[in-house]
């Protein structure tokens, strides 16, 4: 609108200057002061017009930048703080890190659904907004790490490609995290290993080292990776098909989780949340190779609330009827994930073991063998509580750890977890998104303009 002003003043000014300069357009004689006169109204008439024309142009580039539009469209909810400025810089594949692009140190809000209902008042009240104000430092860390998610997953969506080496994936989006969020020990980096699961594999899956598998066209894909600042974790997943055969099984586990975090708030119980995942996801059907498969939710898999270096809190996300009476509180983190299968909907231990982690609560546990304590420092040192994989095990230098890993394992102080796997020849989509119970409403931290 502001262009248009602009638009319609510029003509105007300058057929005044115009007039006032040639009067009648008759020939007439000036004195020199006059005439000097005259000099100076055109140098200032050349400014003013000089100076419209640049405020037209900044005016048009406001309006037309569709950066500056990215937000949601949706009535039910809107988009928070954004920087189009920074996110423009970002280079290609990203290597600036997200402190560097938002110098201010504020970070994009995730996207804001309203409490319902009973919760409706939390909106407007004076107490709950004061209790987010001094938040302000946890959400901005957790959006930082969120921003860091987007512009990750952005760029390995625009590179993946059948034929490509799962390994090579894995360490391309790795070694991007590390870059964008300017991996700092345990105050700043990779969450947990980067799931890459295939197929009738619902997760927990990443390439050892020396795994040569391949991407193929027909693979379904559900890449899960997590990033974290000061231990606040963002859990995000999605699935890749090529093959668009595959679009509805995508589209229920999708369609699932929307309505997971739809339903979930303050005090609602979990089993509501996992009824109404259910109820979404058995609705699709999907057609593969001529046949025909009824989508199921995979009934021992669960979203779950997430802690400060701890990656499952204790609260299980059911998603399917029948769970935990257990209900939302305010303040939780929660990872709201579905997993939608064309097999039996239930998942068992399969496959060589790649991830790990120290338990959340295991005590001092004296241990025998010297390579045991040893690695057991290194996991303290650089992963904590947070899990880890074989593979980031090798990138610090250790060698030969299996036995001591065992060992770890064996005594309790550190947990496997192998892959989980449905029916072999069945398919598995998974999406999945973390949200933020505020005093005043929720925020999904991870939402982006893609899914």
């Amino acid at each position: 609108m502001a262009g248009e002003d602009l638009d319609e003043n510029i003509p105007c000014e300058e057929n005044d200057i115009v007039e006032s300069s040639n009067g009648c357009g008759e020939a007439t004689e000036q004195s020199p002061t006059v005439e000097k006169d005259e000099d100076e109204d055109k140098d200032v008439s050349k400014k003013k017009k000089k100076k419209n024309k640049s405020k037209k142009k900044k005016a048009h580039i406001e309006q037309t930048d569709p950066q500056t539009t990215s937000g949601k469209t949706d009535p039910q909810s809107t988009s928070g703080l954004t920087n189009p400025q920074s996110k423009s810089r970002q280079t290609d594949p990203p290597s600036i890190p997200i402190i560097d692009l938002f110098a201010h140190g504020e970070y994009p809000e995730g996207e804001i659904q309203q409490y319902r209902d009973d919760n409706l008042w939390r909106t407007t009240s004076e107490e709950k907004r004061e209790l987010e104000r001094l938040e302000k430092p946890l959400y901005n860390s957790v959006r930082r790490a969120a921003e860091v998610h987007r512009q990750v997953r952005k760029y390995i969506r625009s590179i993946l490609k059948p034929g490509m080496l799962m390994t090579d994936l894995c360490e391309t989006l790795e070694n991007s995290v590390r870059r964008l969020i300017s991996e700092n020990g345990l105050e700043a980096g990779i969450a947990f290993p980067t799931g890459c699961s295939l197929n009738w594999v619902a997760a927990h899956w990443t390439p050892n080292t020396g795994d040569k598998t391949v991407l193929q066209y027909d693979d379904v894909m559900k890449l899960d990776f997590g990033t974290h600042v000061d231990g606040h974790i963002v859990d995000c997943a999605f699935t890749v098909a090529f093959n668009p055969m595959f679009n509805p099984l995508l589209e229920a586990s999708r369609e699932a989780t929307n309505t997971g975090i739809k339903e979930s708030g303050i005090d609602v119980r979990l089993c509501d949340v996992g009824a109404a995942i259910q109820e979404v996801m058995e609705s699709y059907e999907v057609e593969i190779n001529g046949k025909v498969f009824q989508v199921k939710s995979i009934r021992n898999l669960n979203g779950h609330s997430i802690g400060p270096y701890q990656i499952h809190a204790g609260k299980s996300v059911p998603i399917v009827k029948g769970g935990e009476q257990t209900k939302m509180e305010e303040g939780e983190f929660f990872a709201i994930e579905t997993f939608a299968s064309t097999g039996k909907g239930y998942v068992r231990e399969d496959l060589e073991c790649s991830h790990y982690m120290k338990n959340f609560d295991a005590g001092h546990i004296p241990l025998r063998l010297p390579r045991a304590k040893q690695l057991l420092a290194t996991i303290n040192k650089n992963f904590s509580t947070l899990a880890f994989c074989r593979r980031y095990l090798d990138r610090l230098g250790e060698t030969k750890y299996l036995m001591a890993l065992k060992n770890l394992c064996d005594a309790g102080i550190v947990q496997p977890y192998p892959p989980l796997c449905d029916v072999k020849g069945s398919y598995v989509s998974q999406f999945e998104h973390s949200v933020l119970l505020r005093p005043t409403c929720k925020e999904v931290i991870s939402r982006g303009d893609d899914y």
